[in-house]
C-alpha cells in the first residue's frame, strides 16, 4: 500500500502576479489623482461660474426671492403660474421663435454658399484676405459693433438708407420702426456670426476626398447633382454643428438687441416690444424690475425649451446625418 505525499506548490508566481497588479493599481490611482489635480482649476471655474449659478437658478425659481435669502419665501410653482399668465412672456417667446426661425436657415445657407465660393477660389492669391475679412466680425465685441450699426441704421444719415437711395428706394426708419427693428437686428447678427460658420463649413469641405467628385464628373453628373448627392451628405455632420450653434445663439440673443434698441436708455426691446426676446425679458424682469423669482422661472422655461429643441435636433441628426 503506497502512501501519497503532498506535492509542495510554489507560491512565487502568484506573489509576483499579485505585486504587479498592485503596482498597476497604485500607478492608475496616482495618474487619476494627478489628472483630477490638473483639472481642478478648470473644474473650480466651471463649478463657481456655471454649475453653482445654474443650481441656484432652479432654487430661485421656487422662491419669492429677495436680495437676502433670509427674507425669501418658498412659493413652489407660483412664480411659473404668474409667468404663464403674462401676455408679454408669450409674445417674447413668439418673437424669439420668429427670430430663430429666420436666422438659423439664413446663416446656415449663406455661410455654406460663401464656403463653397471660397473653396472654388482656393487658388486665388486673395483667398486669405477674403477669408479674414469674413471671419473678422466674429472676433469683434458685440456691444461695440452694435453701436456702430446703430449709426448704420440711422434714418437720417445712415449708410443703410444711403445705399437704398442708389436704387431709388424710400428711406426706412429701421430701428425706430416696429416692422423693421427686428430685421435690422437680424442683419447685424448675421454679419457678426457668419464668419464662424463659414470657417466650420470650410473645414468640413476640406475633408471631402476628390475621388468621388471626379468619378461623378466622369459619369456626366452636373454641379447640382454632385452637390446634392455627394457634397451635401458628406458635410452633413458639419451642417448639424452649424445649425446647433446658430440655434443656441439665436435663442439666447441679448447683447445686440439690448444695445441696438436703446437698452442703456431704458428702452431695450422696443419700439413697442417688437424686439423683446425671452432673454431680454428675463434681464428686464430681474435687473430692472427686481422680480428675481419671475426672472428665474423664465430662465428655467427657456432652459427646457433649448434642451428639448437640442434633443429633437439630435434625434433628427441621427436619421439624416451621414457619418463616414
Amino acid at each position: 500500500m503506497s502512501v501519497q505525499r503532498d506535492i509542495p506548490i510554489s507560491r512565487r508566481p502568484m506573489t509576483q502576479t499579485y505585486l504587479k497588479s498592485a503596482r498597476r493599481q497604485r500607478k492608475g490611482f496616482r495618474n487619476a489623482a494627478l489628472g483630477w489635480l490638473m483639472m481642478s482649476p478648470v473644474l473650480a471655474v466651471f463649478g463657481i461660474f456655471t454649475y453653482l449659478p445654474t443650481a441656484l437658478l432652479f432654487v430661485m425659481a421656487v422662491f419669492h426671492w429677495n436680495i437676502t435669502f433670509r427674507t425669501s419665501q418658498f412659493v413652489g410653482f407660483k412664480e411659473f403660474q404668474i409667468v404663464f399668465q403674462q401676455p408679454l412672456f408669450w409674445r417674447s417667446l413668439l418673437t424669439t421663435a420668429y427670430f430663430s426661425f429666420l436666422m438659423v436657415p439664413a446663416q446656415t445657407f449663406l455661410s455654406l454658399g460663401l464656403a463653397m465660393l471660397f473653396r472654388e477660389a482656393a487658388r486665388s492669391k486673395w483667398r486669405g484676405f477674403f477669408r479674414s475679412l469674413v471671419f473678422l466680425p466674429h472676433v469683434t465685441p458685440i456691444v461695440a459693433t452694435s453701436i456702430v450699426w446703430v449709426w448704420v441704421f440711422n434714418p437720417r444719415f445712415g449708410l443703410a438708407n444711403f445705399i437704398l437711395s442708389w436704387f431709388h428706394i424710400q428711406p426706412l426708419n429701421w430701428l425706430e420702426s416696429t416692422t423693421w427693428a427686428l430685421p435690422s437686428v437680424m442683419i447685424y447678427s448675421t454679419w457678426h456670426s457668419l464668419g464662424l460658420y463659414v470657417i466650420l463649413f470650410l473645414a468640413g469641405l476640406a475633408n471631402i476626398s476628390k475621388d468621388p467628385i471626379e468619378s461623378a464628373m466622369v459619369d456626366g453628373a452636373g454641379t447640382g447633382t454632385i452637390f446634392r448627392k455627394i457634397i451635401w451628405p458628406l458635410i452633413s455632420p458639419t451642417t448639424f454643428i452649424v445649425v446647433l450653434f446658430a440655434t443656441m445663439n439665436a435663442l439666447q440673443a441679448f447683447s445686440q438687441i439690448y444695445t441696438m434698441t436703446g437698452g442703456p436708455r431704458g428702452g431695450g426691446g422696443g419700439p413697442a416690444y417688437s424686439t423683446t426676446t425671452d432673454a431680454l425679458l428675463i434681464y428686464q424682469t430681474g435687473f430692472q424690475f427686481y422680480h428675481y423669482g419671475l426672472a428665474a422661472a423664465m430662465s428655467v422655461i427657456l432652459f427646457f425649451v433649448i434642451l428639448g429643441l437640442t434633443i429633437f435636433q439630435k434625434w433628427v441628426a441621427n436619421k439624416l446625418v451621414f457619418y463616414r
